[in-house]
């Protein structure tokens, strides 16, 4: 599974701390502008007025008022005491003059207010994108989850973006994903495990019937006893089946297992060989030891089942992998069906329940290896007939 820190690589949080320390900047920015502009006194002039004699009659530094219309007035004291107010009008614009350059925005109070609104405007204009592209993501999102939990398990939620959003998107796919594949194996186990079931059932009340008045009670008996051994087998591998698709469970002590001396217990149980390797070591693996037991145990049973003719098994170390490797001299298995056949309950074409096996025995196989991170597939024999190779985390030794 994807960890956080793999792809995400902005996350929200950041993005919006980003985007409060930008607005804060524009906003002050425009503050200090206006702050400045209505602050910021105009520069005093100094106004002389003299007579036609050049003779000086009053001076004084002033600092010029706009009256709106009016032009420019400036207060000028003069010699005898008295205060005159000199006044330029605006200059008369003629005909085809243009008019004259005017500030966007107007000074003093008024002007505030409205680069404020404008500034304010900005942001809002700005950020809504923004904020609507992300609740619109909450919103998908929150509409999965309801599908979802209304009991519509197929229900996935698009994954867009880099941030937690998309993240949880990609999270909350997964687990319905999983969950989904968990009620649909549950279901089809169930399923095919009550036909499984009949079978047995069936022969057994048939044996039970010709005990009755029959001969052959010592023959029935055996029926009857082979048919309850079936019904034991297939109980206890639908029970594994289902504690190895928990991941929760405890299936056994996690320990250091002797692969090469399992895989020689059991072909000396079944009647196979076991090849030799040019490398004597001991092929050590971690893992429950008797769920390693039980996957080699299945193949072999399962080359058994298929084939009259010898059986080789080989188990080496492969640099850090161990590859154990179940061969036999049988029809072999169509390219087509070789992902198949390790799904519950699935049996070749023209297999028979009389050649034994309840269909549980390879897809336990490919539960244990996955339990232990490993992998296992099927794949032809250089010699005719089909060869297993299961191959698991090596230890070195």
């Amino acid at each position: 599974m994807t960890s956080w820190n793999a792809r995400w690589r902005f996350p929200l949080y950041l993005r919006i701390w980003l985007a409060v320390i930008v607005t804060v900047g524009l906003l002050t920015i425009a503050f200090g502008y206006l702050w400045r502009m209505n602050t910021e006194p105009v520069p005093m002039r100094e106004i002389i007025i003299r007579d036609q004699n050049d003779a000086i009659l009053g001076q004084s530094m002033v600092r010029p008022q706009r009256v709106p219309g009016q032009g420019v007035e400036f207060d000028v004291q003069m010699n005898d005491g008295r205060t005159i107010t000199v006044q330029l009008p605006p200059r008369p614009r003629q005909a085809g003059d243009r008019p004259g350059a005017r500030p966007w925005i107007p000074r003093g109070p008024e002007g505030f207010l409205w680069l404020l609104g404008m500034v304010g405007l900005a942001v809002a204009l700005g950020s809504y994108p923004v904020v609507r592209r992300l609740t619109l993501r909450l919103e998908e999102l929150r509409r999965g989850v309801e599908r979802w939990g209304e009991g519509d398990l197929s229900v996935r939620v698009p994954e867009r973006g880099r941030d937690e959003v998309a993240f949880l998107a990609h999270r909350f796919n997964h687990a319905a994903e999983r969950v989904e594949t968990l009620v649909k194996t549950h279901k089809s186990l169930l399923a095919n495990a009550s036909h499984e079931l009949r079978s047995p059932l069936a022969r057994i009340r048939m044996s039970l019937e010709f005990m009755e008045g029959g001969p052959s009670t010592e023959r029935a008996r055996d029926e009857i006893a082979r048919n309850i051994t079936e019904l034991d087998q297939l109980v206890d591998e639908v029970l594994l089946a289902s504690r190895l698709d928990a991941r929760e469970s405890d299936v056994g002590l996690i320990e250091q297992v002797d692969l090469t001396g399992l895989a020689a217990e059991e072909t000396a149980r079944t009647g196979a060989e076991l090849a030799a390797t040019a490398d004597e070591q001991a092929v050590v693996v971690q893992g429950v030891s008797k769920l390693l037991r039980r996957a080699i145990r299945n193949l072999l049973e399962n080359a058994r089942r298929y084939t009259s003719g010898p059986v080789e098994v080989t188990v080496q170390r492969s640099g850090r992998q161990a590859v154990l490797r179940v061969c036999d001299r049988g029809p072999g298995v169509p390219p087509a069906e070789r992902e198949r056949i390790f799904e519950p309950f699935y049996r070749l074409r023209g297999a028979s329940e009389r050649e034994g096996g309840v269909g549980l025995g390879l897809a336990l196989v490919r539960s244990i290896t996955q339990r232990h991170q490993g992998s296992v597939h099927c794949e032809d024999n250089p010699g005719g007939g089909a060869c297993f190779v299961l191959t698991l985390p090596c230890e070195q030794m």
